[in-house]
């Protein structure tokens, strides 16, 4: 289905910022002004930023089809505990430039655009369009890789601060996105009871 992003999505962003940075900041606990102020950014793909974050859940009792058939829907967050709504514009959620608009339960709103996906390496990768999250040209990559009888989920990604971000240094940077990645683990875990 083919349709325009809603003309809010620029409407306000410096407020998606707060909402969303709150959460995950309080998630991460860190002190709620560690990331105050901060505005919506857009990602430049394909460039690569010279920040990086890479974490991983094992998960060995679990099957790689069995976690890639949750995580390898792009469409499909529900998995993740911080999203309340997500919704596929532009092209079906198998698709290179297929997009997302994610909904967190504190009411920001990111785009995120699917680059490829490869269902035989279990692998998406994306980047982000637009959001309130203190990175610019974030690129990643989220994968399911077979280790003995489970699984490994491998998520990563190479970014850079956004510039805009007052108060923000790289470190706190790679924090926020490994909170998310984190907090993604957690409910992949409840989901498979792991």
């Amino acid at each position: 289905m083919r349709r325009a992003m809603p003309p809010t999505m620029d409407a306000g962003r410096r407020g998606f910022g707060l909402r969303l940075t709150g959460g995950l900041v309080a998630a991460l606990g860190l002190g709620t002004g560690a990331l105050a102020g901060l505005g919506g950014c857009a990602a430049t793909p394909p460039a690569e930023g010279r920040l990086a974050v890479e974490e991983s859940l094992l998960l060995p009792d679990v099957a790689p089809e069995a976690v890639w058939s949750v995580i390898g829907d792009f469409g499909a967050l529900d998995w993740h505990p911080v999203v309340a709504r997500t919704v596929v514009h532009l092209a079906p959620p198998t698709q290179a430039g297929a997009q997302r608009e994610i909904t967190t339960r504190d009411g920001a709103v990111l785009v995120e655009a699917l680059d490829g996906r490869d269902v035989d390496a279990h692998l998406l990768r994306y980047h982000i369009v637009r959001s309130p999250l203190p990175v610019s040209g974030y690129h990643a990559r989220l994968q399911v890789l077979a280790v003995g009888r489970g699984s490994r989920v491998v998520w990563s990604s190479r970014f850079d601060r956004d510039p805009q971000a007052a108060g923000v240094d790289d470190a706190q940077a790679r924090a926020v996105i490994a909170g998310i990645y984190r907090a993604g683990f957690d409910g992949l875990k409840a989901r498979f009871g792991a």
